[in-house]
């Protein structure tokens, strides 16, 4: 199981994906991540629909309208908080 875990990482990591270069790689963070703490937030706030039977359909339309509002929000200032977060840190 370890070997086939591994060669799976391995062979993932080789993959281009989508071939975004890899300067772009603090957007597509922020796409992941804004999608992902979307979802999860529309999660909660569909949780009350479960007893009604439009749990999935209230979530995924919550989740798509929250995404994209909050997308830019997330996209704009992305440069700006990678490099403040630069100018907080330092090298180990």
């Amino acid at each position: 199981m370890g070997m086939a875990l591994t060669l799976s990482v391995v062979a993932f990591s080789e993959v281009s994906m989508l071939g975004i270069p890899r300067r772009f790689s603090h957007f597509v963070y922020g796409v992941i991540q804004s999608g992902l703490t979307c979802a999860i937030a529309a999660r909660i706030a569909s949780f009350p629909f479960i007893a009604t039977g439009t749990f999935v359909t209230h979530w995924l339309q919550s989740w798509f309208v929250g995404w994209i509002m909050m997308l830019p929000i997330v996209l704009f200032p992305a440069p700006a908080i990678r490099n403040l977060t630069h100018i907080l840190t330092r090298e180990d």
